[in-house]
């Protein structure tokens, strides 16, 4: 009970950054005292015994809120709990709260929130990342062991990668997504921010599984952790353009080439390859992901559950208004462009093209990891930026996916991990992408790295 009550403690003394939307106190204290009982009865203990977890707010938990930090579902109590989450409380997790993200987690930055930005665990002035802003800062700002985020885009790594964490994406189908708020679903992962790998792997594992929920679901067997390397030495897969963009930050770059001197000093090997489709995978992202957040967003129509205006007089104000009143404008401006790319006459130029490009992409990235054990690029272009910086510039701001998006178009597992930092002390991440389904050999790897180098 201790432990609650610290991380209760942090949550209140840190709340100028706006992590949580919503703090369940008296349930985690309960929960905790439960778990008290259980060790003085001499009962068997979960594997995340007394672990205290943080949910993204897009993510069902029965009784208990969701609104993925948006109008339109204010107040909405979920009537289920996610598959991720129940596995978690089985092995005696603690739920402490949910935390903000940008809305329906379509951003970059976490200030599409509908209920105010997430500030910087390191430096307030800063932006967390997004869409899992509020829980890349849970983490950082020791407010709960684990949180919960969602990646669609990068939505876990990037904040990660601002905030000086751990955050993974494990493979497509690794992790049912019964219960997540959908925005892309055939590009939305549940996945951990962490401190440790060894949290990362063991919770990714406990959630991992088949379930009748989720049709998308890989047929693999759950995962079955074995963090030690089976080997020595490993062959790591560089992208040029991640040293020769234009875009990227200067101590980026230099962070980048001197982990590879590091690396090739071990005895690992370093390969490099060129992949001309880099400036393709984030307009073929948008394009893809907003058609399906056209399709996913359609039942917010203000009739059957969440917000409705006040000012509709019949059927189709009460659909217009609600939609218009209940959405921000980021959210409204993909539905837009997702409806377009959708359109009978775009259809073919669009989101036809977008998937065969993500086709692409997926081959390519396959081909590369065939006589690799993982691509090794940044996680982000930039250290964190300044709030308000970007988000007058939609173009600018989705340009900071550019590194995160291959894994979500061609489903491989990927993990940002804090390994070095800039001159003025901000973190940088390094993005790891294995095999799809290797999530072992991506955990083994990134322990090695977090060994050697941090």
């Amino acid at each position: 009970m201790q432990l609650v009550q610290g991380y209760l403690d942090n949550i209140n003394a840190r709340n100028d950054l706006n992590a949580f939307l919503e703090v369940w106190n008296e349930e985690a204290i309960e929960t905790a005292n439960q778990l008290d009982q259980k060790i003085a009865n001499k009962d068997s203990l979960g594997s995340l015994f007394g672990v205290v977890i943080a949910i993204k707010d897009n993510l069902a938990y029965k009784g208990h809120k969701v609104s993925n930090s948006s109008k339109i579902l204010e107040g909405f109590e979920s009537l289920y709990t996610a598959t991720a989450i129940q596995r978690l409380i089985d092995q005696d997790a603690i739920i402490i709260g949910r935390t903000n993200c940008d809305e329906f987690a379509m951003g970059a930055s976490n200030e599409n929130s509908a209920f105010g930005p997430v500030k910087n665990a390191i430096n307030p002035e800063l932006v967390p990342g997004g869409s899992s802003g509020g829980s890349a800062v849970a983490v950082a700002a020791n407010m709960c062991h684990v949180a919960l985020g969602s990646d669609t885009g990068g939505s876990i790594r990037q904040p990660a990668a601002f905030n000086g964490i751990i955050g993974l994406k494990p493979s497509y189908g690794r992790i049912s997504r019964w219960g997540l708020l959908a925005y892309a679903s055939s590009f939305d992962q549940i996945g951990p921010m962490t401190h440790s790998v060894e949290d990362a792997a063991l919770v990714t594992q406990i959630m991992s599984g088949a379930d009748s929920q989720d049709a998308s679901m890989s047929q693999i067997p759950p995962l079955e952790l074995d963090l030690k390397s089976k080997k020595e030495k490993m062959t790591f897969s560089v992208m040029r353009e991640a040293i020769e963009h234009p875009g990227m930050d200067a101590e980026v770059v230099v962070g980048l080439k001197n982990l590879v001197l590091k690396l090739e000093a071990e005895g690992h090997t370093i390969t490099y390859f060129d992949f001309p489709l880099l400036d393709s995978m984030v307009p073929t992202y948008y394009v893809l992901t907003t058609a399906e957040a056209s399709s996913n967003l359609s039942r917010y129509s203000g009739m059957m559950y969440g917000y409705r205006s006040q000012n509709a007089t019949d059927l189709e104000s009460t659909y217009t208004l609600s939609r218009t009143e209940g959405f921000g404008a980021e959210v409204k401006r993909r539905i837009m462009l997702g409806t377009f790319v959708l359109s009978s006459d775009q259809y073919d130029a669009y989101y036809e093209k977008a998937q065969k490009v993500r086709r692409i992409i997926q081959n390519e990235t396959r081909k590369i990891l065939e006589n690799s054990d993982a691509i090794l690029i940044p996680t982000t272009s930039t250290p964190a930026f300044k709030l308000g910086e970007k988000s007058k510039d939609p173009i600018a701001m989705y340009l900071a996916d550019l590194f995160t998006v291959q894994a979500n178009l061609s489903g491989n597992p990927a993990i940002s991990l804090p390994l070095y930092k800039t001159s003025s002390g901000l973190p940088l991440g390094v993005q790891l992408i294995t095999k799809e389904n290797a999530e072992n050999e991506l955990f083994s790897i990134s322990q090695k790295l977090m060994d050697l180098y941090v």
